[in-house]
């Protein structure tokens, strides 16, 4: 009998073959050049072939412009989307293979995604449905070890996870393509130039954000006051704290002053602290703490993390977990690690003392554990893949180690009817600390103060201060954020986030802010359409499709318990349709300024011809022909800033995968002596051809949505390095439509 085992990628396919085959696993490449592994054995031969993701998506079924659309079908990807051209051949190897097998084994990752991936390609191959010679590997590593103790040991197929994924993304399509329609059409009344969108978790994740903009747009702040005095070369605070009643403040200044030749320490408290280690990671405190000491983005983070399991050097990082199971075999990996040079030290310690019983925290997932080095010696990595090993191996072997020891001290001193307290801090032994480097205690020591002993003041200080409005989330923080409220899953935060910024709805690098067109947006939707960013609407379907996980609820009842609520929101939308447009359009309009025009002072604007392209003009047309060229598929920023050469505004552009960059407007500006031309002038007359055409009907002012056909690059930077074939760059999913 021969068989056929789906990767989800080339490079476990890789993987999986030299761990079943070793040197007997022949490399193959079918017609359209996609490797593939065969094994020969007495029993029949054994294919593994990769995916690239997914090569399945979610379609309308019929083609009705409008909405509500409610019939969904899978579709191959190929035929859905340019992007996914890529798939097709992937697919095509598969079919070609799957005509000389019997049986079929899904090896996708382990998760919800990878369950939909290999069963959709399974369901294809097998006439379009799902029988008995199907099973599934479950693997948290890609070593040679734990693929064979997978392939032994094979399961049922995970029909509960399938259906669950099928009816998330069903409801994601569903949801982001019927409100994205509607708000497009309330707003552009019909034209489909510029589409809007909003989906069941984007609209959640943004009113977050927008509230918190809110709160931070309403503080004020309020004034108070906090005294201070030094001796000995200590900073003491007074124990009253933040003080908003200026005459207690002073007061208590003055009545410091007065006494400060009488201080005395009244008390004096040392003890020791145990301080256990952190808990291993699971994925959302491995984006938190990268973010935080590397400056990753999560969705680095989560890309290098992936990576590294694929290369067999750390296990699956999609989990929640914070369990470190013993039959992962933690001494022997333990061991291993103590002969790389680089942790031979550490790792040995915990070998020679036997420490082989690990701090978990509270975390669970059923899937997988918390993220761990395999102990396989890593080859070649790249700089982001060892920054990030070295932190994920770390706080592994820093959960077996002793706990660390903290001496604190606080000093307590009176200076007449006022109390003034000062903490210190002490490593007495590093423990954990030791193995983890990224985490720090702050030591802070203090003189040896004696209780009764008189203290020489030499300072005291009355500090004006305001209070601060609430931070903006950063990125990670968000993640956290997201995953307290349940709202999307472990895999998907990342990207969700990633989307709000593409929609333009973000800007800003290590904090948060909602742009103008972000808070339109919101804005108009919580006034006329609650529910849409509402994250209770998206936690009740979050937790239905986790029942349907446990076999708890069926997929045809979710899905409709969604097209029903789906259809509520709708109704609501349309009732306050005029509303919101009217709401929508000022935002807008308001959000696609740029900045003044040096000809006729007159507001500069983001328009779109008729074409999509995207250029600036002068609002006061056509008295005034002012146009500028933009790069196209960018999001642009205005800065505030004006070029003192050309006095042209600066904007921020900011492209998917570069590295955003300001400019002035002006091509031809002093400030672009040294740019490459990409024909600019040839842009600006086409832009003012547009201008005159669009005279009769002027095109919406509004910051423009991404184009995915943009061919031509306005004069911007230099080029970008050029990127691998689309075939090499898969990511693990293609992108719902607008969740």
């Amino acid at each position: 009998m021969n068989t056929l085992i789906i990767a989800e990628k080339p490079s476990v396919a890789n993987r999986i073959a030299a761990a079943l085959g070793g040197s007997a696993a022949k490399r193959k490449e079918s017609p359209d050049g996609i490797g593939y592994y065969e094994i020969t054995t007495k029993e029949g031969a054994t294919y593994i072939a990769a995916a690239v993701g997914h090569l399945f998506t979610i379609r309308q079924s019929g083609k009705e412009r409008g909405y509500p659309v409610l019939n969904v079908e899978w579709a191959p990807s190929h035929e859905v989307g340019k992007k996914s051209d890529h798939t097709k051949a992937y697919l095509d190897t598969l079919k070609n293979i799957a005509n000389k097998c019997q049986k079929f084994v899904n090896a996708c990752d382990f998760d919800i995604e990878g369950t939909v991936i290999g069963t959709n390609i399974i369901k294809e191959l097998n006439s379009g449905k799902l029988k008995d010679n199907v099973t599934r590997m479950k693997f948290s590593t890609t070593t040679e070890e734990d693929i064979k103790e997978s392939y032994e040991h094979q399961m049922p197929l995970d029909i509960n996870n399938f259906s669950a994924g099928e009816a998330r993304h069903m409801l994601d399509w569903l949801w982001g393509i019927n409100l994205s329609r509607a708000l497009t059409y309330a707003v552009h009344g019909g034209s489909t130039r510029e589409m809007l969108s909003i989906g069941r978790v984007q609209g959640p994740s943004l009113a977050i954000l927008a509230e918190r903009e809110n709160e931070i747009t309403k503080f004020v702040s309020k004034p108070f006051w906090r005294i201070f005095m030094n001796a000995h070369e200590v900073e003491f605070a007074n124990t009253k704290g933040d003080i908003f009643d200026k005459s207690v403040a002073t007061k208590a200044f003055k009545e410091t002053e007065a006494h400060k030749q009488d201080a005395v320490v009244e008390e004096v408290e040392l003890r020791e602290q145990q301080v256990h280690p952190y808990p291993p990671f699971d994925l959302t405190a491995l984006q938190l703490e990268a973010s935080r000491t590397l400056r990753y983005d999560p969705s680095v983070t989560l890309s290098v993390a992936q990576s590294l399991y694929e290369k067999g050097y750390t296990s699956y990082p999609r989990t929640s977990s914070q369990k470190l199971p013993a039959s992962l075999g933690l001494p022997k990996i333990i061991s291993a690690l103590a002969k790389n040079p680089q942790y031979s030290d550490i790792a040995g310690k915990l070998v020679s003392k036997k420490r082989f019983k690990p701090l978990e925290g509270a975390k669970e997932d059923a899937a997988h554990p918390a993220i761990f080095p395999t102990g396989v010696l890593p080859g070649a990595m790249s700089q982001y893949e060892a920054k990030l090993y070295d932190m994920i191996v770390r706080r592994f072997l820093a959960c077996f180690a002793e706990h660390a020891t903290v001496a604190r001290a606080r000093v307590v001193v009176v200076v007449g009817s006022e109390k003034y307290s000062a903490n210190g801090s002490r490593i007495v032994t590093p423990g954990w600390l030791e193995y983890y480097t990224y985490a720090k205690i702050d030591e802070r020591m203090l003189p040896d103060f004696k209780k009764g002993a008189k203290v020489n003041v030499s300072k005291v200080e009355m500090k004006d201060l305001e209070t601060q409005p609430p931070k903006r989330y950063t990125k990670a923080g968000l993640i956290s954020e997201l995953e307290k409220r349940d709202i999307g899953t472990k895999a998907t935060r990342a990207q969700i986030i990633d989307t709000l910024f593409r929609r333009r709805y973000l800007e800003g690098q290590s904090n948060i802010m909602v742009t103008k067109f972000g808070m339109s947006v919101f804005d108009a939707l919580s006034k006329n359409v609650s529910m849409i960013v509402d994250e209770n609407t998206t936690r009740k379907l979050e937790e239905d499709m986790e029942k349907i996980s446990a076999g708890k609820m069926k997929e045809e009842e979710v899905i409709d318990e969604g097209k029903k609520m789906l259809l509520e929101a709708i109704a609501q939308f349309d009732k306050n349709k005029e509303q919101l447009a009217v709401s929508m359009r000022k935002g807008l309009k308001e959000s696609s300024i740029i900045g003044k025009c040096p000809k006729d002072g007159g507001d500069l604007v983001i328009r779109r011809s008729k074409m999509g392209k995207q250029f600036v003009a002068c609002n006061n047309y056509p008295k005034c022909t002012q146009t500028y060229s933009l790069p196209q598929g960018a999001l642009i920023i205005p800065t505030g800033v004006v070029c003192e050469h050309c006095h042209t505004p600066f904007i921020k552009v900011i492209r998917r995968g570069m590295r955003p960059f300001e400019m002035d407007l002006d091509s031809t500006c002093i400030t672009k002596k040294n740019w490459k031309s990409y024909g600019e002038n040839k842009q600006r007359a086409a832009d003012k051809e547009a201008l005159e055409k669009s005279a009769e009907k002027p095109a919406e002012e509004t910051v423009a949505a991404e184009k995915p056909k943009a061919k031509k690059r306005a004069a911007v930077k230099p080029k970008a390095p050029a990127k691998k074939p689309a075939a090499k760059r898969a990511k693990k999913t293609e992108e719902p439509p607008m969740i």
